[in-house]
């Protein structure tokens, strides 16, 4: 492992705040939405617990105060109760983030009495047969009985679902849902294209209409709940007119480790060729932080180019997402295209477009590709 970095060479650069341990990418659900990668099934090293108590003490050493155990589904991990009280040993705050398969009631007596703080429960829909054809398993009575454990128990009841074109129009439902389970907040994030999602983009895009009448929908509904339960909306990228402030700027806050030990800025980062992340195997955290060229490679706006080189709010939103600038205009270095200011503004419009006509198709002409490890080698990259 390489020596430290002396103290004099980092100042410039802010600690990371956020530490996600991505345990592993195995899960017993098969969302088409998934933003881990395509390729995962060629991916089957794990960190055994021992190195990922390393990483914990490192990131910990460094300043990061959050930890985020998450998927693939983290229960499939049999150390996860493990992880967790270290964690809480070291003085993070844990936030586990899960389907909530696997997670039986000794399971979850044990992660509370370790002192886990957080858990993040996700639905696909709120009635059992989208929900389940949407992880194409049967869940949702489980997953209902997981929410119930999770009140039982007294945690913050906060509860996830991504939306699409197939679900979008049933978000006053899933509100309702939500309230009848005692959610306290309830995050409807939109679908983002990275990943899966990203190779079913035609499938899962929502119409204008179908995004205007589900805003309009939530809007009259925290007015009615109030106070009740807090409901985040987060709009889908390619509806917006401004960039998003990408994990608050690449290698500013997060710091990501895949299930392998691959460090990266942002969960998606492995999508972007010609840069080589390094691994916690064989290099420290603090190197990987402060010196690696991968975490350097989008570090404040020398790397950046004209429009964003000049524009006034770069230090605002950081040029928008590398990724999404790279899977839609083939350079990362690119201003994100969702930006009213992107030369390649136009064809996120004509992504759009092109999603609603698919629509429009007899169903089945564009079937939905769903996470599993056959669909998974298929897409690999060679």
């Amino acid at each position: 492992m390489n020596a430290p970095l002396p103290a004099a060479v980092t100042p410039a650069i802010a600690p990371p705040l956020w530490l996600l341990a991505e345990l592993t990418y195995r899960c017993p659900l098969h969302c088409p939405f998934c933003f881990n990668p395509v390729g995962y099934a060629n991916e089957r090293a794990e960190l055994d617990t021992a190195q990922w108590f390393d990483v914990m003490r490192q990131a910990r050493q460094l300043g990061a105060a959050q930890l985020g155990f998450s998927g693939g589904e983290p229960l499939m991990r049999d150390d996860l109760e493990e992880l967790v009280g270290e964690g809480r040993r070291l003085g993070f705050y844990t936030n586990l983030l899960t389907s909530g398969i696997g997670l039986t009631e000794a399971r979850l007596a044990r992660m509370k009495e370790l002192g886990l703080d957080h858990i993040q429960l996700s639905f696909q829909d709120s009635t059992r047969e989208m929900n389940d054809f949407l992880s194409s398993t049967k869940t949702f009575d489980l997953k209902s009985r997981v929410a119930r454990l999770i009140k039982q128990y007294d945690y913050p009841m906060v509860l996830n679902v991504v939306l699409h074109r197939f679900n979008l129009d049933h978000v006053e439902r899933i509100i309702e849902m939500a309230l009848d389970m005692g959610v306290e907040y309830l995050e409807l994030a939109n679908t983002q294209y990275y990943g899966w999602a990203l190779v079913n983009r035609a499938q899962l895009m929502p119409t204008r209409e179908q995004l205007a009448r589900a805003e309009a929908t939530v809007e009259a509904c925290r007015a009615r709940i109030g106070n009740r339960m807090r409901i985040l909306f987060v709009v889908p990228d390619y509806f917006e007119e401004r960039p998003k402030a990408c994990m608050n700027g690449w290698g500013s806050v997060f710091l990501g480790i895949a299930p392998d030990g691959s460090a990266l800025p942002c969960h998606a980062a492995r999508s972007l060729p010609g840069i080589a992340f390094p691994n916690v195997r064989d290099t420290s955290l603090r190197d990987i932080w402060y010196a690696s060229g991968a975490f350097n490679r989008y570090r404040g706006d020398a790397w950046m180019k004209p429009p964003c080189r000049d524009c006034s709010e770069k230090h605002r939103d950081f040029g928008g997402c590398r990724c999404q600038a790279y899977a839609m205009t083939g350079d990362a270095e690119n201003a994100d295209p969702v930006c009213a200011k992107s030369p390649s503004h136009g064809d996120v419009h004509a992504i759009v477009m092109h999603a609603q006509r698919a629509q429009a198709l007899p169903q089945g002409t564009q079937p939905i590709l769903f996470r599993t490890d056959a669909n998974s080698r298929t897409l690999s990259p060679k």
